[in-house]
């Protein structure tokens, strides 16, 4: 084996055990978000997190990855694939299938975070609809933007970001492709659901206590741990000097944002 080989080897180990911790963020979210709520909503909060889940995989398998990662879109949108992964070759030398599976636990996310913002308030046939359109269409779509090599990457986009804003667009672990698309469809779905009933007596708040503080508190933990996988991970290499810095700079940096949020909470 050469060093080259090993080095793949290597990189690939570490970007699947990264989205192994990824996927760890599934019953993290289950956990924190059925904690925090009561009781009679416990079923429906753990089966949206399965289900969005599997749904989530077979589509962006089937065909996100293509909207995503394929070519022939004009910058705004990849070609779908239909399950057929030949179409992709890695730059890194990364599996392919392997380099989706961590794409997958990403779109996952991204539908994730909708669930904890439309708890105990939203049917759970109409959270799959909702899930489906994010894992079919939004999320790959606004990721081939960037990560996919459209409009936000190509040369013009990037000279008028940088004119206007100082800067081309860069995303490294999905702060905006990832969060703040699930955080904006999250807030869209609120608003759209309104409050849950009881919240609001006579004009004023009223505190609706979750039910089991230690799933929640778990839960939390879970999620923290499932960051280290989350942004070190997106660095798709741990082999070599630059690599290992790099992803050990991120582990720290992370650490402390959550830690200090924390404090500063």
């Amino acid at each position: 084996m050469s060093v080259q080989d090993l080095g793949i080897s290597v990189d690939t180990v570490w970007m699947l055990l990264a989205a192994m911790l990824v996927f760890f963020m599934q019953p993290g979210f289950a956990l924190c978000e059925a904690g925090f709520t009561r009781s009679k909503n416990t079923a429906n909060i753990l089966f949206k997190n399965f289900v969005d889940f599997m749904i989530g995989s077979v589509l962006f398998w089937f065909v996100g990855f293509g909207f995503m990662f394929g070519s022939d879109g004009a910058g705004f949108i990849g070609m779908p694939n239909f399950g057929d992964l030949s179409f992709y070759t890695n730059a890194a030398g990364l599996p392919t299938e392997g380099f989706l599976m961590f794409e997958t636990v990403f779109c996952a996310t991204s539908a994730t975070i909708v669930s904890g913002a439309m708890a105990e308030r939203t049917k759970f046939s109409m959270y799959c609809v909702y899930s489906f359109f994010i894992s079919l269409i939004i999320y790959p779509v606004e990721g081939h933007w960037t990560w996919g090599g459209g409009w936000l990457c190509n040369s013009e986009a990037g000279s008028f970001m940088m004119n206007t804003f100082g800067a081309a667009f860069h995303d490294f672990a999905g702060s905006a492709i990832v969060h703040s698309v699930g955080g904006v469809l999250a807030l869209v779905g609120a608003i759209c659901l309104g409050p849950r009933l009881g919240k609001y007596r006579n004009g004023k708040s009223t505190a609706i206590p979750g039910h089991n503080l230690m799933a929640a508190a778990l839960g939390v933990f879970i999620l923290w741990f499932g960051w280290f996988g989350f942004n070190p991970g997106s660095q798709l290499a741990a082999s070599g000097e630059v690599n290992r810095v790099a992803i050990s700079h991120v582990f720290l940096t992370t650490n402390l944002a959550a830690v200090c949020g924390g404090l500063g909470t």
